[in-house]
């Protein structure tokens, strides 16, 4: 059986390890998508990895790693306490109710459990940069969609926009459970494009890293 591969995945279960220095045994990823990222932290982790979905759309080889399933990121199947850590990366924004979700991921976290939880950066200039498996005019078209969105007026997640959400909207939203939230955006940043330390930091210290960064992240525990 051939190891997956994916050098972001890989490089935030670098970051996994080191703010969550506890053993993570058991993970659950909410919005797996293929079911890619399950399987790498799976690897990556050395940990057991549920991934959930609402399209069964799942990599028949990602599922040689991870246990993937059809669920609803508002009503988890799951009992309270089931998992060591959760891993959510841009799924929020595609969730009717993302508070009910967060308290979901919540309650089937063990105490002390951590998470990883990623969204677009509502406040971003361009998004998609990074994205994989997409083409160039992809990109342009769907940055002008969410311009037009903008102008609009009807640039909100639940209008169906990528909107995602602002460093302070997530920091609440996850605030208002858990114990701890800590804001990872630029520690993700470097860790994933280490080739461009000197423009990531002049960002930082720019103040304008939140509206040029195309997404948002955070870290914590119950």
């Amino acid at each position: 059986m051939t190891d997956l591969m994916d050098s972001k995945t890989e490089k935030v279960a670098q970051i996994i390890r080191e703010v969550h220095q506890t053993e993570i045994k058991k993970l659950l990823v909410v919005g797996c998508g293929s079911g890619l990222e399950a399987a790498i932290l799976a690897q990556q982790l050395n940990s057991q990895v549920v991934g959930i979905d609402v399209e069964e759309s799942f990599d028949k080889q990602a599922a040689n790693y991870a246990e993937l399933k059809r669920g609803d990121a508002m009503n988890l199947e799951f009992a309270d306490d089931s998992f060591d850590f959760v891993f959510s990366y841009h799924a929020l924004e595609h969730i009717e109710n993302p508070s009910k979700a967060v308290r979901e991921i919540h309650r089937v976290l063990k105490t002390g459990g951590g998470f990883w939880i990623g969204t677009p950066n509502k406040s971003r200039i361009v998004g998609y940069v990074g994205g994989k498996n997409t083409s160039f005019s992809q990109k342009v078209k769907w940055n002008l969609m969410d311009w037009k969105a903008r102008l609009s007026g009807k640039f909100e997640n639940e209008l169906g926009a990528h909107a995602g959400f602002t460093s302070t909207e997530l920091e609440k939203l996850l605030s208002e459970v858990f114990s701890k939230a800590d804001e990872r955006t630029t520690l993700y940043f470097l860790t994933v494009y280490q080739n461009h330390q000197s423009l990531l930091n002049f960002i930082d210290s720019s103040g304008f890293s939140r509206f040029i960064y195309p997404s948002v992240y955070f870290s914590g525990c119950k």
